[in-house]
């Protein structure tokens, strides 16, 4: 299946000279999301993964839906105060200032193996992020995964040294 197709892009949107690629299109079409399911499992399975790890909001889409595929847990990454019991953060910057990101401190013992999935690998700061949360909790990354890359963001250089995969391309 062609799932470039069901995404829509909305140019100058949330401000010009963007090119936004919509999800919601592909998750709306019951064959196409399935799909993306699918292919997402046969990156990572025979990978040893415990946990599915994904950021909020549209990592924990893919990410629950992978994890209930696979019969593995999902842990959500969060952004700071959202998550009700004792948590570990990571601060890190943006473009326009910092953000934190939060995990439980119970989510993960050191040795566990997670793969991390979200919808989007552009410029990498957030991705980069929860995997230095990870590595802080010691965790260790089998797999990210990515619904869309825009390469040439070269968010993929922040991963260097693991195994990264998308579905969708986009040279932006």
């Amino acid at each position: 299946m062609d799932l470039k197709s069901t995404i829509r892009v909305i140019e100058g949107f949330p401000k010009e000279g963007i090119s936004f690629k919509d999800i919601t299109t592909l998750l709306k079409d019951k064959d196409a999301f399935k799909c993306a399911i699918d292919e997402l499992e046969k990156n990572i399975v025979g990978l040893g993964a415990e946990y599915i790890v994904g950021p909020e909001a549209r990592g924990f889409m893919l990410g629950c839906a992978l994890s209930y595929k696979m019969g593995l847990g999902f842990i959500p990454v969060r952004k700071k105060g959202k998550l009700p019991a004792e948590t570990v953060s990571f601060s890190y910057e943006k473009e326009y200032g910092t953000d934190t990101i939060e995990i439980h401190k119970d989510a993960i013992k050191p040795g566990t193996k997670v793969v991390v999935i979200d919808d989007l690998l552009a410029t990498g700061g957030t991705v980069e992020a929860v995997k230095n949360l990870l590595e802080k909790m010691g965790a260790e990354i089998v797999a990210f995964e990515f619904l869309i890359e825009l390469t040439d963001l070269k968010g993929r250089d922040k991963l260097d040294g693991y195994k990264v995969d998308s579905l969708i391309t986009y040279n932006v």
